[in-house]
C-alpha cells in the first residue's frame, strides 16, 4: 500500500471476506506445517536407520513424536512455533498472507502501517483459531476480537487498474 493512502481512505473487511482468506490460509499453513513435520521425521528415521538412537519402546516415529513424554510437547511446540511464525513473518514484513493477497485484504496498525511482531502476537494469542472473527458483523468499525486486543485493523485494497 503506498504512503499517501491513509487507513482511513481503505473500508474494512468483512466477515465473509476475511472467512475466505483464512480458509486459504489454512491450506497454505497446513502444507507448511506439514513439511516441517516431514523434515523432523525424515530426519529421525535417519538416526533410527543409522544406529543412531532408536525409538523403542513406541511402535514407529509418528507414536514416538506424540507419544513421548519429553519429545513430544517438544514436537508439538515445534509445530507451533513454525505456524505462529508462518503468520508472524508475512503479516509483519507485507502486512498480508497469501490468502489474505488473494481477497485483497491487508492487515495494518491503527494509523494505517505495517504491524509490530508484539502486535502480530497478540493478534495471534486472541485469535481463538478464528474465532474472534465473528465479533466483525457486530462491530462498527468492523474489527475482530484480535483486532481490538492488538490494536490492528483489516482493510479491503483496491482494485488494480
Amino acid at each position: 500500500m503506498s504512503d499517501s493512502m491513509n487507513a482511513q481512505s481503505l473500508p474494512p473487511a468483512g466477515l465473509i471476506r476475511r472467512l475466505a482468506a483464512f480458509v486459504y490460509d489454512s491450506f497454505i499453513i497446513a502444507a507448511v506445517v506439514m513439511m516441517a513435520a516431514g523434515v523432523v521425521v525424515a530426519l529421525l528415521q535417519a538416526l533410527v536407520a543409522s544406529g543412531v538412537i532408536s525409538y523403542a519402546p513406541y511402535t514407529d516415529v509418528g507414536d514416538f513424536l506424540t507419544s513421548h513424554p519429553f519429545w513430544g510437547p517438544i514436537y508439538t511446540a515445534y509445530l507451533a512455533i513454525v505456524w505462529i511464525g508462518f503468520l508472524t513473518f508475512f503479516w509483519v514484513r507485507a502486512g498480508q498472507t497469501l490468502g489474505m493477497r488473494a481477497w485483497k485484504l491487508e492487515l495494518q496498525n491503527e494509523q494505517g502501517g505495517r504491524i509490530s511482531t508484539t502486535q502480530a502476537l497478540i493478534r495471534i494469542a486472541t485469535s481463538a483459531f478464528g474465532l474472534a472473527n465473528l465479533l466483525v458483523p457486530l462491530d462498527p468499525q468492523k474489527r475482530g476480537f484480535h483486532d481490538i486486543w492488538a490494536k490492528t485493523q483489516v482493510v479491503v485494497l483496491p482494485k488494480a487498474r
